[in-house]
């Protein structure tokens, strides 16, 4: 069994709640919340101390572990091989919006040809995450334009009623690999190095995809992919473009302003919706699972 231990912030120690909280369990003591998801068990003490334990706890907390640690466990072996790819013809995929519960769940799957690398390098293209939303609005329609890609966008309505069939694991697994084959249809077909942004095992990623009319396999599956890969890094840039896209058009639709992520503050923002315009819309604008759900009717 792995175990991993890693001491977060507040901030991140709510977004990994809000990311794997349908899967949360009875908490032991001194502990904020524990979490199963597959393969693993996380549980986020008092003191900020985050403990991942299972076969699959470096998946799960790599997301929260910096490049150098990765870099230095036995867990990364055998990518590096696989990384010269990142110098040639490739695809990737990412999606955004899993941890916030108001907006959409955006996935994009994108392919970068060889030729483009040395562009992408000058508009210092990069994971999302680590770049504000101004430079993304800017940045990812010159990406739309000039790259092959597939965009998905599932709102909060629909997304509602796909979750009370299937879980977010499900959810995203399955966005993924329609990305990928609308993008292999879009190209006439696949590079040869196409990779996923881990978010759950690779045995688990295409149980999920069963039942599905075409099945894309040869993928490659790795965590913090969009540090390695430019393509992984650009399906995450308009990912989170087409996301705050559509965040931007929900507040003008509801007349109303919504903070991201999944904290006190959105309890907040949730509760005055619900006054506004009623409990029956909350499902066009939320995701209801999210524990935030019960918080918002705790403020009613």
């Amino acid at each position: 069994m792995n175990t991993i231990t890693l001491l977060l912030t507040s901030s991140q120690i709510e977004r990994l709640y809000a990311a794997w909280s349908e899967f949360e369990v009875k908490a032991p003591a001194y502990a904020r919340y524990q979490l199963k998801p597959e393969n693993c068990t996380i549980t986020a003490y008092q003191s900020n101390k985050v403990v991942f334990q299972g076969k699959d706890a470096m998946i799960y907390a790599a997301p929260f572990q910096t490049e150098d640690r990765l870099e230095n466990t036995n867990l990364s072996q055998g990518k590096s091989d696989f990384r010269r790819f990142a110098k040639q013809t490739h695809a990737g995929s990412d999606e955004v919006g899993t941890g916030d519960y108001f907006g959409s769940v955006c996935v994009c799957a994108c392919a970068v040809e060889q030729q483009d690398l040395a562009w992408l390098q000058e508009l210092k293209v990069n994971d999302s995450k680590q770049i504000n939303d101004e430079v993304i609005l800017q940045t990812a329609p010159l990406l739309m334009e000039r790259l092959a890609y597939s965009l998905l966008i599932l709102p909060p309505v629909k997304y509602n009623q796909i979750h009370s069939q299937c879980n977010m694991n499900q959810i995203k697994a399955i966005l993924h690999n329609q990305a990928y084959g609308h993008l292999k249809r879009k190209r006439g077909s696949l590079p040869q190095a196409a990779i996923v942004d881990q978010f759950t095992p690779e045995v688990n990623y295409y149980r999920y995809c069963q039942g599905q009319k075409e099945v894309v396999r040869g993928l490659h599956f790795e965590t913090k992919a969009e540090s390695h890969y430019p393509a992984v890094a650009c399906a995450s840039m308009i990912a989170r473009c087409a996301f705050l896209k559509a965040w931007d058009a929900m507040e003008k639709q509801w007349d109303m302003s919504f903070s991201k992520g999944a904290g006190s503050v959105v309890d907040q923002d949730g509760a005055a919706f619900v006054k506004k315009h009623g409990e029956q819309h909350l499902k066009e604008v939320a995701k209801l699972h999210f524990k935030n759900t019960e918080k918002v009717a705790d403020l009613l």
